[in-house]
């Protein structure tokens, strides 16, 4: 059973910093990806970053790029979002989610490519 658990959200002013977790289990870590996405209220699931577990190989959306990292250690079979100069318009729920398949030739940022989701974690920002 394929069980992802987000933790490190929270509520920081405009210009800090968060670093989100999300540990996975049930399946093994390394044969597909991991994404982060997010859900503003009133908007539809946005794909922020995403990393290919086995090679390492990462994506951005372009709202986060030179801001977000993604980085994983699988050894602890977990994911991290580095989440830096945030700003008021990061503010969204965080949705870890696992793609248990490899060989897409891409990391895909489009939600419905992604099987198992996080149960979330807020984000506030204020300015």
């Amino acid at each position: 059973q394929v069980q992802l658990a987000e933790s490190g959200g929270g509520s920081v002013q405009a210009g800090g910093s968060l670093r989100l977790s999300c540990a996975a289990s049930g399946y093994t870590y390394s044969s597909g990806y991991m994404g982060w996405f997010r859900q503003a209220a009133g908007k539809g699931r946005e794909g922020v970053a995403g990393i290919y577990t086995s090679g390492g190989t990462t994506r951005y959306a372009d709202s986060v790029k030179g801001r977000f990292t993604i980085s994983q250690d699988n050894a602890k079979n977990t994911v991290y979002l580095q989440m830096n100069n945030l700003k008021p318009e990061d503010t969204a729920m965080y949705y870890c989610a696992a793609r248990t398949q490899g060989g897409l030739g891409f990391i895909p940022l489009i939600w419905s490519l992604y099987t198992y989701w996080g149960q979330g974690t807020q984000v506030t920002v204020s300015s």
